[in-house]
């Protein structure tokens, strides 16, 4: 009997939680990135980032230059046709399945912070947009993504909207209506020249 075939049978007797567990053991000494399996993916994504940050047609563009267009051309459509209230209550509607579900844990876990949780740090529909977010226990705090393309985007009559304008108009109701919608009172800070915003708890 080859050294082989007499090791085989004691390697097979191992169970898989013990082989696994091992496998977890021998893992921790190594070099791991988490998107082991996925590397095409982000192959894909590092690709993309090159050739947004790359691209000067027109003006510079910013990893969030499509989302931002995304909402600046529904928000000139909403303030053209006086429909902007409506759109709000639309989209505050729209998520009314999400904030529910968030409402019920936070009343069952007792933590208020959970909509701040929900709302800026696990939705990729507000880290994307707002590059800059930072902040954490009772308030969150990023720079207005619009500012940079409205510059460029009014100089050829493509948007009259202003940065303080949705703000003011989009961005606070917006908020308030989802905690209100998860049984959390926010504050949103008034509009700043610096284009800082703050959401926190109220």
């Amino acid at each position: 009997m080859s050294k082989t075939s007499a090791t085989a049978p004691i390697i097979a007797e191992v169970p898989p939680h013990a082989q696994k567990a091992a496998a977890g053991t021998a893992n921790q000494y190594k070099t791991l990135s988490g998107f082991e399996g996925r590397e095409e993916e982000l192959g894909r994504s590092m690709s993309i980032v090159l050739k947004m940050l790359g691209n000067h047609a027109g003006y510079a563009h910013e990893m969030n230059d499509p989302l931002v267009k995304a909402h600046l051309l529904a928000i000139q459509f909403a303030k053209n046709q006086g429909l902007l209230a409506e759109y709000i209550a639309h989209d505050i509607s729209t998520m009314a399945p999400i904030n529910l579900r968030m409402k019920q844990i936070i009343e069952k876990a007792g933590h208020p912070e959970i909509a701040l949780v929900a709302l800026f740090d696990r939705t990729a529909c507000h880290y994307a947009l707002a590059l800059t977010s930072t902040g954490d226990g009772n308030s969150r705090t990023w720079k207005d993504p619009f500012g940079w393309v409205l510059t460029q985007c009014r100089k050829i009559g493509q948007f009259d909207l202003t940065s303080q304008e949705i703000h003011e108009t989009w961005t606070t109701p917006r908020l308030l209506g989802y905690g209100e919608a998860m049984g959390v009172k926010l504050r949103v800070t008034p509009w700043q020249d610096d284009g800082m915003i703050t959401c926190s708890l109220a």
